[in-house]
């Protein structure tokens, strides 16, 4: 199998000088985890806090783009345990929620992959959270990085004089570092000092989610039928399935062993933004068919709710918040990065890509200005990462419009007409070399007041689309625009999207 991480300009750790920069890392979620690996390799001093007792590597699954695991070609062991677990090779069967085949299997990275591209890499692949964790566990031993458990952090201070920041816990304890990366997820407290506290607003949706073990579901032949692995004799069968409906849609990943399943739906008033909240297979059934014009789902995905165990299904509140530029506290010292800075929808298909990115620009960043210009490479950095990550937030929320309101006439013409967007500009990024290639213009670009939208593109050019003017915009003004019928206004510029998307 050929490895899809390249070896081209490979950095190993020890190639970088020492920057004498201590950084404080909170949080060990993908951002996190990839922050503190990184670290080591530029040069920095690193320190790990987790508020719980343990790195959570609990979950089931998400998609992770290309874009973000650019950075494993500096590790050979991240890169061959990476081919190893990935899910590149899983084929895709699309369905309507009632349980008709809209499209028939085929290789997903064929199906995901835009004109063009290179059929080694396609844009990303489904990934099982626990094997990618663990992937990052191990890099963490291998370096020695000692994660301090049970820290939770419940302020943040800086002091510009001193040219430091402080995290405090729950418990009274202070750790101070010259940097602190705030990677403690929606609701972090940095927000309060970085001024980027956003409004939760409810959608009005969850998503129900849950692993079951095969062994509890094979002697169905109602579900042996409907989620049977895939024929082929090149891989293990491991197949995802769309499942799309009016006002509803659901993802399900059949695994040898195992079924993924994951369904958004209306709000029944149960859930939290929360990994730990449960709820019985009897609710579930009890709401599944609301709101889905009449149509039920299909009788095996109904058996295979009321065969998931007891206390497995978790009901996960969708909610959203608008983008929010100010990332970094007034002096520089602390930052947010991955869902402490945006949070995404699931249909984005880009929370764990984007926080990955997040960690690996910001760690270039302190690298490339080195001690005495820390303050610099956090503004810096955020100015790269703003208005992209405001771009696939709005994608993602298109791509939600299109889940949960097909047109299957245009789907019989050109399968692809709900292939999810994820256009070359996103997987084409390499946070790293574009941080390298471009921090002395953007640090010039801070010296000479110029504001952050009105960066000239022939000095910096965009990892956005290309010509787009980024104008403020609000969630509740693209859901009023959806209901009344309108396609998400995604903006000027060239956004690289399929014919069929449009």
């Amino acid at each position: 199998m050929t490895s899809i991480i390249p070896d081209t300009d490979v950095m190993p750790v020890g190639s970088y000088p020492k920057t004498g920069i201590d950084v404080l890392i909170v949080g060990t979620g993908l951002a996190g985890l990839t922050a503190a690996i990184e670290s080591v390799r530029k040069g920095h001093n690193v320190q790990v806090l987790e508020r719980d007792s343990d790195i959570n590597n609990s979950g089931d699954m998400f998609f992770m783009g290309h874009s973000a695991v650019k950075f494993f070609r500096h590790w050979p062991e991240m890169a061959r345990e990476y081919d190893r677990v990935s899910l590149r090779d899983a084929f895709m069967e699309t369905r309507r929620h009632s349980g008709e085949v809209a499209i028939p299997p085929s290789k997903a990275s064929d199906f995901i992959r835009v004109p063009g591209m290179d059929p080694k890499s396609p844009p990303g692949s489904f990934q099982l959270r626990p094997a990618i964790y663990k992937l990052f566990v191990h890099q963490l031993e291998r370096l020695g990085i000692k994660v301090q458990f049970g820290k939770r952090v419940v302020d943040y201070y800086e002091d510009e004089s001193r040219g430091k920041a402080t995290a405090v816990t729950d418990k009274g304890e202070s750790f101070e570092a010259d940097v602190i990366i705030a990677a403690d997820g929606i609701g972090s407290k940095s927000q309060k000092l970085v001024g980027g506290a956003v409004r939760a607003i409810n959608s009005g949706r969850e998503m129900w989610r849950a692993i079951v073990p095969w062994s509890l579901l094979e002697d169905s032949p109602e579900i042996s039928e409907g989620f049977a692995l895939a024929q082929t004799d090149e891989t293990d069968g491991t197949i995802a399935r769309p499942w799309l409906g009016p006002g509803t849609y659901a993802m399900t990943l059949r695994l040898p062993d195992s079924v993924i399943w994951l369904i958004n739906h209306e709000s029944t008033g149960s859930s939290e933004e929360n990994w730990h909240n449960y709820i019985e297979p009897a609710e579930v059934l009890a709401n599944m068919d609301n709101g889905t014009g009449g149509v039920p789902w299909a009788p095996a995905f109904k058996e295979l709710v009321r065969r998931t165990p007891q206390n497995t299904i978790v009901n996960f509140a969708l909610n959203w918040r608008d983008p929010q530029p100010s990332w970094a506290s007034p002096g520089g010292r602390v930052v947010n990065i991955g869902d402490a800075a945006h949070s995404y929808m699931p249909t984005s298909g880009n929370g764990a890509t984007q926080a990955m990115e997040d960690a690996v620009s910001l760690v270039t960043c302190l690298q490339i200005g080195g001690k005495d210009n820390i303050p610099q490479s956090v503004r810096a950095h955020v100015r790269f990462r703003f208005v992209r990550t405001a771009c696939i937030q709005k994608l993602g929320i298109a791509n939600g419009k299109n889940f949960m309101n097909t047109n299957w006439e245009k789907v019989k013409v050109n399968p692809k007409h709900i292939q999810p967007r994820l256009p070359p500009w996103i997987w084409t990024h390499d946070p790293e070399a574009h941080a390298y290639e471009y921090y002395n213009q953007m640090v010039q670009t801070m010296k000479d007041d110029v504001p952050l939208l009105e960066i000239d593109p022939n000095i910096i050019p965009p990892n956005y689309p290309v010509g787009h003017k980024y104008e403020p915009w609000s969630i509740l003004d693209l859901m009023k625009d959806i209901k009344n019928g309108k396609d998400v206004n995604l903006g000027s510029g060239d956004w690289q999207l399929l014919p069929t998307h449009v």
